[in-house]
């Protein structure tokens, strides 16, 4: 569900027109939808309501700074995987306890200052991780909280760059192993262990992934509870799909009725890590067009927006459904592909993309990039990042500047 809808044959976003947003604010245009996150995120809230549940926006997804505030004010917690993020939240006034850090190559100065800024906790990636976190809290006088990372080793059905739960991953601690460094940080001075941590991907549609992973993890818990070892918190991740094309991604409601059988009967807190779900579809790439080129065997459309805006397609093969915002002419469909301008032959959009004829200057709007999207954006050829607006019924503010030449060159020294 989102609020990015035509009226009379014109594109909106909630009761804002496309092309007026394009008009005072140029392209390429990232343009978000706050309606349509705010009720993503108090959908997965309702779904998990009757657990004692921390729903923590992925900051990953989408770090533009109006959009965590706005999370902040609906009452979201944030996972976040860097210093950078740290930072962020923290300039937006989250709630330190309810910040959780993940990531497999935490820094020495990135450990100091989560534990400076008192996080709610941890989720540790390796022993080596553990044994730093420990010296490092000693050195400072505290005491961390952390929860261990575990490698169910599950197949979470989406591509392989996301796929974060089998033995083969980076991500988290062999589940053949956990048992025994919480056993081993049990005893370490400067470690509170508060809770268990899993997380088996991104873009996943179906609950079956999590319910296997949920089911290995609640025998793990088990396991620790016989132990002796007494947790708090159990983070069962983020990475629930949506839509793109014609996915049929399991509900929030339909989600949380599968696995919560799995995870109610401990009494724990549970920690959810929502990103794409919340954002992904409240966004769009307003781009326009700058060429109609037409080929022997494929004809092409050239638009302003480009790889080094929105990578997904180059990087994943990921398919964006590609609209024109306004469908006035009755001009017939034609196969294209969509590309930019960077000098690369992965430079697209879209491929075989079915379109009216599209004068130069017409705009086109590319679906469901509120997540990873700009927070992915470089400046590849030397092209300034997008501009980002966020849309309130038939309100709009700027909410990230268009760069500049100059702000390509700011940080150099020539």
């Amino acid at each position: 569900m989102d609020y990015f809808n035509y009226k009379r044959k014109v594109l909106f976003a909630e009761d804002t027109g496309i092309g007026a947003l394009a008009e005072k604010y140029g392209t390429p245009l990232y343009v978000y939808s706050k309606r349509t996150f705010v009720e993503h995120y108090h959908k997965i809230c309702a779904a998990f309501s009757d657990l004692d549940t921390l729903v923590c926006y992925s900051v990953k997804a989408n770090s533009n700074g109006a959009i965590l505030k706005e999370m902040r004010a609906q009452g979201s917690g944030f996972d976040i995987v860097s210093g950078g993020e740290l930072f962020r939240v923290l300039e937006i006034g989250a709630d330190p306890k309810k910040i959780v850090y993940a990531g497999v190559g935490k820094t020495s100065e990135e450990i100091k200052y989560a534990l400076k800024s008192n996080i709610l906790m941890f989720n540790i990636e390796s022993v080596e991780e553990l044994k730093a976190i420990n010296r490092i809290a000693g050195a400072a006088g505290k005491k961390a909280d952390v929860a261990l990372r575990i490698n169910p080793d599950v197949d979470a059905l989406t591509h392989h760059y996301v796929n974060t739960g089998k033995k083969e991953s980076k991500f988290g601690i062999d589940i053949n192993f956990a048992l025994g460094i919480y056993k081993s940080a049990k005893k370490m001075k400067n470690i509170n262990i508060k809770g268990v941590d899993m997380h088996i991907g991104s873009q996943i549609t179906t609950p079956i992934p999590y319910l296997n992973a949920v089911g290995k993890i609640a025998q793990f818990v088990s396991g620790l509870n016989r132990e002796g070892i007494k947790i708090e918190y159990l983070n069962i991740g983020g990475g629930l799909g949506i839509i793109y094309n014609e996915e049929k991604p399991a509900t929030a409601e339909v989600f949380a009725k599968a696995v919560k059988p799995y995870i109610a009967g401990f009494g724990l807190k549970i920690i959810l890590e929502p990103g794409r779900f919340i954002i992904g579809n409240a966004g769009i790439l307003v781009t326009k067009v700058i060429y109609n080129k037409k080929g022997r065997s494929k004809n092409f459309v050239i638009v302003d927006a480009g790889m080094n805006d929105l990578i997904r397609p180059a990087l994943y093969g990921s398919f964006h459904k590609i609209i024109p915002e306004n469908f006035k002419s009755a001009a017939k469909l034609s196969p294209c592909d969509v590309v930019g301008p960077i000098c690369e032959s992965a430079d697209f959009l879209g491929k075989d993309r079915m379109l009216p004829e599209l004068a130069s200057g017409a705009l086109l709007a590319v679906r469901s990039t509120g997540a990873y999207g700009m927070s992915m954006a470089s400046n590849y050829n030397s092209r300034p990042r997008a501009a980002e607006v966020m849309v309130d019924g038939s309100k709009h503010r700027l909410i990230r500047e268009r760069e500049t030449y100059e702000d390509l060159v700011a940080k150099e020294k020539f």
